[in-house]
């Protein structure tokens, strides 16, 4: 005989669900919900695409009698909106429809939002229980919290590196270290994010076109620092296929999808970078850089999580990887290569 169903295992559920919507929510969160009566799933739903329903409409859409929700309980990853933005506030949709019960894995930081969802459905009598797989449902949307709070983008850094601890070749040419089936994977962990940032070397040795076409996915913004404009504008990352922004100290400009930012470079420009991201509402960098980009974030703490893939391959000599604390969180094996991901904890 089958234990009763518990709140963590309705709100596990929303989690997976809530999944389905990485990489196309931006700058939403994205969210899972279900809808119970009597122990059963009766309604699922997550968040459509930026400017779509929310989870909890859909799910409260895909129940086929409505006669029920009046005797169930919803349960959702993310407290629900309470404002008007492009859509109307799924708080009030809740009392509309008269659903007596809800389940909430964690609470909205959203300045819009931020516990005025939990408190008007209270009002209206509506029994609110906080907290189920909270930490869960806060590592599922880090990076839109890190973006309220933090007012930044989440930041990742990835780099491969030989058994021995290189990165790449003194003499500056392309060379691979990693396998395909690796390669593989940075891709699909670009449709993940909104932008991926390069510096000037890395664009000018590896030409990179800076998208997810191994997987075959929607690609990120393309960022880079060039700062004297070297790089050649017959490379990848001049072509108008999709968004680019190049920062840089000559120039502020618009050349089809191109974005030409002037900074100064006389300062520290990480900083300033993350402020130009954050007004244009990207809420995560993969940073796939030199040692020269990658260290200048490590530098000032300005990353969140690191992805390290550790080759099988030696090298006699070349150029020494960065070097990075924090904690481990997960470690794989792909073929010959080994995926080390790191979260800082400073």
């Amino acid at each position: 005989m089958f234990d009763k169903p518990t709140h963590e295992f309705f709100m596990a559920r929303c989690l997976q669900l809530a999944s389905n919507g990485l990489g196309n929510t931006y700058p939403n969160p994205f969210v899972g919900s279900i809808i119970v009566h009597q122990n059963k799933i009766i309604g699922e739903g997550y968040t459509s695409q930026y400017g779509g329903p929310h989870a909890e409409v859909n799910a409260i859409e895909n129940v086929k009698d409505k006669s029920l929700l009046s005797d169930s309980t919803l349960y959702v990853t993310l407290e629900p909106c309470a404002h008007f933005g492009k859509t109307p506030p799924c708080c009030d949709l809740i009392i509309t429809k008269k659903i007596p019960r809800i389940v909430v894995g964690c609470v909205d930081p959203f300045a819009q939002v931020n516990g005025e969802g939990i408190r008007r459905m209270r009002e209206q009598g509506v029994e609110v229980i906080v907290g189920v797989l909270q930490e869960e449902c806060l590592t599922l949307n880090k990076r839109f919290f890190t973006f309220h709070q933090k007012k930044r983008p989440y930041i990742i850094l990835k780099w491969a590196e030989t058994f021995n601890g290189y990165f790449a070749p003194v003499q500056h040419e392309q060379k691979w270290i990693t396998n395909v089936y690796s390669k593989q994977l940075v891709h699909w962990w670009r449709t993940q994010e909104e932008a991926i940032l390069i510096g000037t070397k890395t664009a000018i040795i590896d030409n990179p076109q800076l998208n997810a076409r191994l997987v075959n996915a929607q690609y990120p913004i393309r960022l880079v620092i060039d700062r004297s404009l070297e790089i050649p504008t017959t490379h990848h990352l001049y072509d108008t296929n999709f968004r680019t922004i190049i920062f840089n100290e000559i120039k502020s400009a618009e050349l089809g999808n191109i974005s030409f930012v002037k900074l100064d470079f006389e300062q520290e420009i990480i900083p300033s970078i993350l402020e130009t991201l954050y007004q244009e509402n990207i809420t995560s960098v993969i940073v796939e850089g030199g040692v020269k980009t990658l260290n200048s974030f490590i530098k000032q703490n300005l990353w969140d999580e690191a992805r390290i893939f550790r080759s099988a391959i030696r090298w006699q000599d070349g150029i020494k990887s960065p070097e990075i604390k924090g904690k481990i969180i997960q470690e794989k094996t792909i073929l010959n290569d080994h995926l080390t991901v790191i979260r800082n904890e400073r």
